[in-house]
């Protein structure tokens, strides 16, 4: 099969903009990026990881069509690595370079606050349009920003998105139907999911608090990451991937992980690796009891003798649709960097699960071998992603 190569990324989440940025803060297990926000959920002020840095506007001409915040969050990240993207069109043609999207939110915001006007003055408002909602727009406003005319479109499968959609990535290059991909995942703050997770009792009113004994929830939070996909070699290689859908509940996991232990299985197949072989592992853990035991569970039983593991939802917020490409970007940046991120939490130990080896502030990967790293996502209705990421060859 051919390789696929992470070749540029580019990021914004709650701890900042940019790679070197989000770098820091992520390595040094910064605390910034979560804030008590007020007017969110009625009568409740929850800590949620926003963007709190100025965003790029959207540009003319497509202003009136696609100005809203998921698509200036996504301008954000794709700035960063334009160059790269624009090198990649002008060598391989607008038809074979690809788009593929990850989200679940895009501009339901903006739309939420049309239908809460249109409610109370009964008529639509000037700058409503339908188009803010629909899913696929924001992998649309990326084509039509680029001028592109290759595979373009969005995955929405709840907090695996942004997994799948480098899946899909890597489908379309072995495909041949693309030399080259702009693929990773974005999501914003929207009452419509905040309220729905508040009413499912599943949001913590303190920091999310992974694995322990005291965890009581997630807490919410926003970004976007984009990657360069491509078959030129580059330091970065996705090796593996891995997906399944065990649709045990709809919102709640197989509780002995057996989905997610096949997602993670089907990865190190697929890159032909064994567990002793992976040398971190991101966790999904959003810190709600269900989660946390299940994934404890398949860990446990996966990697028996132990993998140096960590959330990173404590940092940032589960960033929802974005999360699964967010913290493959995590990775990414541990393979250039020789960091890990540490977990972050009260040390609490459940006795009811299994211990995991958690990552400590200012670890490090090791430097005389190949590094090979894995990160988990998990989402509603049993839907499980699982991506390996490591040094090129």
């Amino acid at each position: 099969m051919n390789a696929s190569f992470l070749n540029a990324l580019g990021v914004v989440c709650s701890l900042g903009t940019g790679k070197p940025a989000v770098a820091e803060a992520l390595f040094a297990g910064a605390e910034h990026g979560l804030h008590r926000e007020d007017g969110w959920i009625p009568g409740h002020v929850p800590p949620l990881g926003a963007v709190r840095a100025p965003l790029p506007a959207i540009p003319e001409p497509l202003t009136a069509t696609r100005d809203n915040r998921c698509n200036r969050l996504l301008l954000a990240a794709a700035r960063e690595i334009e160059t790269e993207i624009r090198a990649a069109v002008a060598a391989h043609g607008s038809a074979r370079v690809g788009v593929v999207l990850g989200t679940s939110t895009g501009g339901i915001e903006e739309a939420t606050h049309g239908l809460a006007a249109c409610r109370q003055h009964g008529t639509w408002p000037a700058d409503y349009r339908y188009a803010h909602q629909e899913l696929a727009g924001p992998a649309e406003f990326l084509a039509e920003w680029l001028d592109l005319a290759g595979p373009c479109y969005a995955i929405s499968t709840a907090c695996t998105a942004g997994a799948r959609a480098l899946i899909s990535a890597q489908r379309l290059l072995r495909a041949d139907l693309c030399d080259a991909v702009i693929c990773g995942g974005v999501d914003t703050l929207a009452r419509l999911p905040l309220n729905g997770f508040h009413a499912l009792g599943a949001m913590d009113s303190a920091r999310c608090n992974p694995f322990s004994r005291e965890r009581r929830g997630i807490h919410i939070g926003e970004g976007a990451a984009l990657f360069l996909m491509t078959r030129e070699h580059g330091p970065v290689q996705l090796l593996g991937a891995g997906a399944s859908s065990d649709a045990y509940h709809m919102s709640s996991p197989d509780p002995d992980g057996l989905g997610a232990r096949q997602a993670m299985g089907a990865a190190l197949a697929q890159a032909g690796l064994e567990p002793a072989h992976i040398d971190y592992l991101n966790l999904h853990g959003t810190a709600t009891m269900h989660n946390d035991a299940m994934e404890a569970q398949a860990v446990a039983a996966l990697f028996p003798h132990g993998v140096p593991c960590s959330s990173t939802k404590p940092l940032t917020g589960h960033t929802l649709a974005a999360a699964g490409a967010l913290e493959a970007a995590f990775c990414w940046l541990s393979l250039r960097d020789g960091r890990l991120p540490p977990q972050l939490w009260d040390g609490m130990s459940d006795p009811a699960l299994p211990a995991l080896r958690f990552v400590e502030t200012g670890a490090r990967l090791p430097d005389d071998k190949p590094r090979r790293l894995m990160s988990s996502s998990f989402a509603f209705g049993g839907n499980n992603a699982c991506l390996i990421l490591g040094d090129a060859a």
